[in-house]
């Protein structure tokens, strides 16, 4: 097995802390790339946003860029973002009070404000196209939970007792993956049907798919014709041109890696992604005192 990335912060050159990255990349059927476990196993959390999109965009192809993105979203609350979610709500006849999420600690109260609303949005409109009810739709049992499950299934290629499940933060069902099968779902993604679609939608608003600060926004953004989607408790997943898929996951959690872990993976496969390579260590001040780097 590859060693694992090691991402250093260094603070006036002194190591502080080491964070342990493993990460898969593959093409097809075929793993073109390793460091750490790749079968290492974890919930996929916010990363499968996109093939969770799957089952929606199968019954509204008419969907503009900034609905179908802001259902693949975890959002930042700025204005465009929130209006992005009010429009994906009025397309499936719903409401704020519709959303069965809580709020977000450090946003305003409504529940529109929470990182995942346009996700959320995404799965009411998915209701109201299939006639769905749309009370309990975040639970286990509800078609819209059935449908994820079966996109999760279609796309990394694995048996229905494979996929272990679980409550995400925002309360409907998270699903558990090895890294090499998210890397394959991540693949496959454009292959499969309204998966280019997706993709699309994601490459042309990085913006509303999440923050200026974001490792899979600072890649879509330095490396065109790639798509990433993060995931909490330090995972996060891309495609790239060619079919190649990647998945990535700090084993303590910790997102700040990302950037130079990428970079340095990239690195590995033949893609320079020099700006990812170093991410700064700032105060509150907003004032470099340090970086995150690969050691």
């Amino acid at each position: 097995m590859a060693e694992p990335i090691l991402v250093e912060v260094r603070r006036n050159g002194l190591a502080e802390a080491v964070h342990c990255v493993d990460a898969v990349a593959v093409r097809g059927r075929e793993v073109i790339g390793a460091a750490g476990d790749p079968s290492l196993t974890c919930f996929m959390r916010s990363s499968s946003k996109p093939l969770q999109a799957l089952p929606l965009v199968r019954v509204h192809d008419d969907l503009p860029d900034d609905e179908l993105a802001i259902a693949c979203a975890s959002h930042h609350d700025t204005p465009e973002q929130v209006a992005a979610v009010r429009a994906l709500l009025a397309r499936a006849d719903a409401t704020e009070d519709d959303l069965e999420l809580g709020p977000q600690e450090g946003r305003p109260p409504e529940r529109i404000h929470n990182n995942c609303s346009g996700n959320h949005a995404g799965m009411l409109a998915l209701c109201r196209a299939n006639g769905w009810p749309t009370q309990g739709y975040r639970l286990p049992d509800h078609p819209v939970q059935h449908a994820c499950r079966d996109a999760h299934i279609e796309a990394a290629e694995v048996e229905p007792d494979e996929l272990a499940t679980g409550t995400d933060g925002c309360g409907i069902v998270t699903f558990a993956l090895t890294l090499e099968r998210m890397a394959r779902a991540f693949s496959r993604l454009e292959s499969l049907r309204g998966g280019a679609r997706i993709a699309a939608a994601i490459r042309a608003r990085p913006d509303l798919v999440g923050g200026p600060d974001g490792a899979d926004y600072l890649l879509m953004r330095a490396a065109p014709g790639w798509l990433a989607k993060g995931g909490a408790e330090g995972l996060i997943c891309a495609a790239g041109p060619g079919g190649l898929g990647l998945a990535l996951k700090t084993e303590d959690g910790a997102s700040r890696t990302h950037g130079p872990a990428l970079a340095a993976f990239l690195g590995r496969l033949g893609a320079d992604v020099p700006e990812l390579a170093e991410r700064p260590l700032l105060n509150t001040r907003g004032e470099r005192i340090g970086e995150i780097v690969v050691r």
